[in-house]
């Protein structure tokens, strides 16, 4: 009886790692898939479909859909940060949570909050999140997406990471998390023990505005 249980354990996590484990020629045809990061002749990066610097808020809705939310989320003591949200995110059998940051000034996002059509406690209760006006919204959807954050439904591990990644150009590790950095393609990938991995996209000009922190 415990060998029956423990193979249908082992399935488990086999069946929901399928996605990241499937061989290249079974996901050829699939797009959006987030080890599937284009780097441009200028430098510049392309995954999700979304071009990290170029393309808006708008762009996203055209390609990724409008279920999303949008709103300001600030800590009692911070201006805030306008962000997208994606958390039904699917490529494929591959479905994760997707987050997109702007570019956007604290004085518009100051402006914004002033002119929200109302706001709510997040579950932490140590933030607030900010539903805009719909007179804001062609403003915000002309932001810039300057970083896309995933959060995968799978559990990653180190094997997955660098068959689907590639090898890191530098690992740092710190208390039960393995940072794995990879400058050229503007990611970042922070493996946690007890918690969900977070893969992180930037600009590789932008890089080491991720890296900073961790060091």
């Amino acid at each position: 009886m415990k060998a029956f249980f423990l193979g249908f354990a082992l399935l488990a996590v086999l069946l929901a790692a399928y996605p990241f484990l499937k061989s290249s020629d079974e996901i050829a045809s699939l797009e959006g898939l987030p080890w599937q990061i284009k780097q441009l002749s200028d430098g510049s990066t392309q995954v999700f479909g979304l071009h990290i610097g170029v393309s808006r808020l708008s762009d996203a809705l055209e390609i990724l859909g409008t279920d999303m939310d949008m709103a300001i989320i600030a800590a009692t003591d911070e201006v805030g940060n306008l962000e997208m949200y994606y958390g039904h995110y699917r490529a494929g059998l591959l479905s994760g949570k997707l987050l997109l940051q702007t570019d956007i000034n604290q004085q518009e996002i100051k402006r914004l909050k002033a002119r929200a059509a109302k706001f709510e406690y997040m579950a932490s209760g140590l933030a607030k999140k900010y539903i805009l006006s719909t007179d804001d919204l062609p403003l915000v959807l002309d932001q810039t997406i300057i970083g896309v954050t995933f959060i995968p439904a799978v559990n990653l591990d180190e094997e997955v990471i660098q068959a689907r990644f590639g090898i890191p150009q530098n690992l740092i590790e710190s208390d039960q998390v393995v940072h794995y950095l990879y400058p050229e393609k503007g990611l970042h990938i922070a493996l946690h023990v007890k918690s969900k991995e977070v893969l992180q996209y930037v600009s590789p000009e932008k890089f080491h505005q991720l890296v900073e922190p961790l060091q």
